[in-house]
């Protein structure tokens, strides 16, 4: 389903009456990123979302577009690598709602090179950055679900951590594919308990990321030369963006997937199935 900015809440949608706890909900730059997107198209859906970033500035503007479409946002800023600043947030959001029905772990970013090009200390901060955070999310969160009997944890994840996606990353790589694995042993582990745990694996999507860190990264700063590298790996004719992944994790959030944990969505255009 496609939405804007201009899609209004619907008070009995998928998601009414549940509380939703997004990290990473703002944004690097205009456009639509994962966590934006999620945030809103959570909220047009009749959510509670409590969104937490780093720089608590980056979710104003996450803030704004769902006070226009009528939707319930609250705020935080958190380090999701920091136990005790996740604690806060989740007693925060607590404090306001009264309950989490949902919670979206949505931050993450890559660095370059393999074990000879990256130093230890920048393997160390992404596999906190990445999987750590999953991890301490998941702690703080769970105690809540199951004092309800009910609850779904959405991991994003990346095919990063499927396939060779065009780059030599090896930490986030290997932290991608390790939140595929601990979002599995979850949702076994819970099942009994009302809870799911699944996945989305967003492929090479235009995000605000793309003009902000990964042109830099990988093209010299030339965006357009990025994005027609990896358009070249999609077998579907365009790029997807933040949308493609928030209806995914929509789904896996809401009574829909009811009889769903443990499991995948990949939302790459088709890349992850082609054999060159």
């Amino acid at each position: 389903m496609p939405f804007d900015i201009h899609t209004p809440v619907n008070p009995q949608g998928r998601l009414a009456g549940k509380v939703a706890f997004i990290t990473g909900a703002g944004s690097v730059g205009p456009g639509w990123g994962n966590g934006r997107a999620m945030a809103i198209r959570f909220a047009q859906e009749g959510a509670s979302v409590f969104g937490v970033d780093l720089d608590a500035s980056r979710l104003q503007e996450t803030q704004a577009m769902i006070a226009q479409a009528g939707g319930q946002f609250a705020t935080g800023s958190c380090d999701v690598t920091s136990s005790a600043s996740i604690a806060e947030a989740v007693n925060s959001c607590m404090g306001q709602f009264g309950r989490i029905d949902v919670l979206v772990n949505n931050v993450g970013g890559s660095a370059k090179g393999g074990p000879l090009e990256m130093s230890e200390e920048v393997w160390d901060a992404q596999v906190d950055h990445n999987l750590k955070s999953v991890f301490l999310t998941c702690k703080h969160t769970l105690p809540h679900m199951l004092a309800q009997g009910s609850g779904a944890i959405v991991n994003i994840s990346s095919t990063s951590g499927l396939r060779w996606t065009g780059a030599a990353q090896v930490a986030y790589a290997a932290t991608k594919a390790a939140v595929i694995q601990l979002s599995r042993v979850l949702a076994v582990q819970y099942a009994k308990q009302g809870i799911r745990v699944n996945t989305v694996v967003p492929g090479q999507l235009h995000t605000p990321m793309v003009e902000t860190r990964l042109a830099g990264q990988r093209a010299g700063g030339d965006v357009q030369k990025l994005l027609e590298q990896r358009q070249s790996r999609i077998p579907l004719p365009f790029m997807g963006d933040g949308r493609d992944t928030a209806n995914a994790a929509l789904f896996l959030a809401c009574d829909e997937s009811r009889f769903v944990t443990g499991t995948e969505i990949l939302v790459d255009g088709g890349m992850s199935v082609r054999c060159d």
